[in-house]
């Protein structure tokens, strides 16, 4: 049998009628970059993520980078995240000047641990950018408290978790700005790059405004120095359809993470910890496995994808070399990389897949 980790044509088909009328719309309006249809979502968004405002821009690494710069952040500066978390998040501090400084996990959740990033506050810390790693939230409660101890800037990097909530609130009712991702693959995916920076702040959303868009107040009058960093029409329009099925994509998902919990609960593989307080959206199904690799081959071998999410923690990457960090200094984060493996939970994911690929692990993890 063939699983695929994400199967977005299947998606496309489930939704074709809708989402090509909604690109017709847009082919006949002339209107491509920006305009009423990224407006229109920017609302939406915002207004299902709990936040007063929503700022679209041409990728999740822009959203980081942009929400650093709206906040004031740049060289001198430290922001605080994980090294076990995708390339964008500390490739946004580095091209702000701002210096990158990790802190390690907690081997639960996969998320920044909140006393280990306490424990690297400096007087140069300006912002803690923790990463909702694989749908779930980070601990909201305890970097709040830190972040006001310490009075730091909270930009919360929600790339693979939109629709998450903690403490039965949604992403957009935390921190100080919380960045999405639209990457295809993405819960709400598009069917290109885009992202979204969700704010409260009045100030900081009219600085994205005009950073996104070569930092202009309109006309050719340019208030700051900017980037041109803004959504497509075409993929506002279908990420509008999309985001009417994003709760029941989302419990979907966490239907198929249940029955996995049922399948694999004596399979010999460390399951996925849910935290009680967090609504978890399953962008990523991980397991934890000390023979991982042995494991994905004998999963290959029967037409089943997965994926390691991530297999080099990035305090060990050439890249980020000259900061000065080595094996052993993040030791969760290390032993994670070596371990997970991450299995289809898509919407689209059969009963009778799940059962196929349970089977599989079960067979070969023991």
């Amino acid at each position: 049998m063939r699983v695929a980790l994400a199967d977005l044509v299947q998606q496309y088909e489930s939704i074709r009628v809708d989402v090509d009328a909604a690109i017709r719309d847009v082919l006949t309006s002339g209107r491509f970059i920006l305009g009423p249809v990224v407006s229109d979502l920017e609302e939406r968004v915002a207004a299902f993520c709990g936040a007063r405002y929503g700022v679209a821009v041409n990728s999740g690494t822009d959203a980081l980078l942009l929400s650093q710069v709206a906040h004031g952040i740049g060289a001198g500066d430290e922001v605080i995240t994980s090294p076990f978390t995708f390339v964008a998040t500390v490739e946004a501090i580095a091209n702000v000047g701002a210096t990158p400084v990790f802190a390690d996990i907690d081997p639960r959740t996969f998320n920044l641990c909140p006393d280990s990033a306490a424990a690297r506050v400096t007087e140069r810390t300006r912002a803690v950018m923790p990463v909702d790693l694989f749908g779930q939230m980070a601990d909201r409660t305890a970097f709040a408290r830190m972040a006001d101890r310490h009075g730091l800037c909270m930009i919360w990097d929600a790339a693979q978790a939109i629709g998450a909530r903690f403490e039965d609130l949604p992403l957009g009712a935390f921190g100080d700005s919380t960045t999405l991702s639209f990457f295809p693959t993405k819960n709400l995916g598009a069917y290109g790059d885009g992202g979204l920076v969700l704010t409260d702040d009045e100030g900081v959303r009219d600085r994205l405004v005009r950073i996104r868009f070569h930092g202009s107040g309109g006309g050719y009058h340019y208030e700051s120095v900017g980037y041109c960093s803004r959504l497509d029409a075409l993929q506002a329009a279908v990420l509008r359809v999309k985001l009417g099925h994003l709760s029941a994509w989302n419990e979907a998902r966490r239907s198929h993470a249940a029955l996995y919990g049922e399948l694999l609960k004596d399979c010999g593989v460390c399951l996925p910890y849910s935290d009680p307080r967090a609504y978890h959206t399953y962008h990523q199904y991980t397991l934890r496995h000390p023979r991982r690799d042995d494991l994905k081959r004998a999963l290959s071998d029967h037409g089943v994808d997965s994926g390691v999410y991530y297999p080099a923690p990035l305090h060990v990457q050439k890249a980020y070399a000259h900061l000065g960090y080595r094996e052993g200094d993040f030791p969760e984060a290390e032993r994670a990389a070596r371990e997970v493996l991450s299995i289809p939970v898509h919407p689209g994911i059969s009963e009778e897949q799940i059962s196929y690929v349970a089977e599989i692990i079960a067979r070969h993890a023991s």
